[in-house]
């Protein structure tokens, strides 16, 4: 049985990812910082499918602790999969900030920097010596690194964005030597608790949202997670050092 890794499945696009991919007949690893109720409940979900999956605690700014969870994600092949490698990696976790340029703090410029770009590059460098060669590895990117989805206050967030689009090509070169492929798929706006469950607390800003998608809706966790888990699958064998828009079209 082939196996995935997926950081951040506890909510939203994670949590759908390490669903589609575990109704693939695939065992998932899924990690969480703080939500650890949302991850038991993924594991809960998958494993009513019929699946396995296994949740570990994971905090991706803080790279001291990546060889720690390297041994976890070890144990947990072993002992669940009676495995030594894993197949698939979804770097998802993420989390948002906003701020105008001339108020960004460099707490909030490091924070965003440590988390969504340092963090995923050194936890897949740190995972390379157990993901299987010929497998696959999707980094989740965002729109707002797109000309025609620039909003003011996001420009640390989208920048680092912009980063692990670059990243993505060049681990998709590298890793090549051994056959992985490496994509990422970038969401427009989605409904899911990211930015402090905006859309939970803010409703009336989803349907003057929704009218700037050519397909005339927000994104549903679901879309994205059907994208990722077909990245990494045999349908995908052929995609590699890509960035997908998977947006509905959002200001096109």
């Amino acid at each position: 049985m082939k196996v995935a890794v997926v950081t951040g499945a506890s909510s939203g696009i994670g949590q759908s990812a390490a669903i589609q991919i575990a109704k693939r007949g695939v065992g998932v690893i899924l990690t969480y910082s703080s939500n650890e109720q949302g991850a038991k409940s993924t594991v809960a979900h998958i494993q009513q499918l019929g699946g396995t999956a296994v949740a570990l605690p994971l905090d991706l700014g803080d790279t001291a602790g990546f060889p720690a969870f390297r041994d976890a994600v070890a144990d947990a092949l072993r002992e669940t999969w009676q495995r030594e490698s894993f197949d698939h990696l979804v770097n998802n976790a993420g989390f948002a900030g906003m701020a105008m340029i001339e108020d960004t703090s460099e707490e909030l410029f490091d924070k965003l920097t440590s988390g969504l770009f340092k963090g995923p590059f050194f936890l897949t460098q740190t995972l390379l010596p157990l993901l299987a060669d010929g497998g696959a590895i999707v980094n989740v990117t965002s729109s707002s690194t797109l000309p025609a989805v620039t909003v003011p206050g996001y420009s640390v967030y989208a920048s680092v964005k912009g980063a692990v689009v670059v990243l993505t090509r060049y681990m998709a070169k590298e890793f090549s030597a051994r056959r992985i492929r490496v994509n990422s798929v970038a969401p427009g706006a989605t409904r899911t608790r990211f930015a402090d469950d905006a859309f939970a607390r803010n409703p009336e800003i989803i349907p003057e949202l929704a009218s700037t998608f050519a397909l005339g809706r927000v994104g549903e966790p679901d879309d994205i997670g059907m994208v990722i888990a077909t990245l990494v699958s045999e349908e995908g064998r052929w995609i590699t050092g890509q960035d997908i828009q998977v947006s509905g079209g959002q200001n096109l």
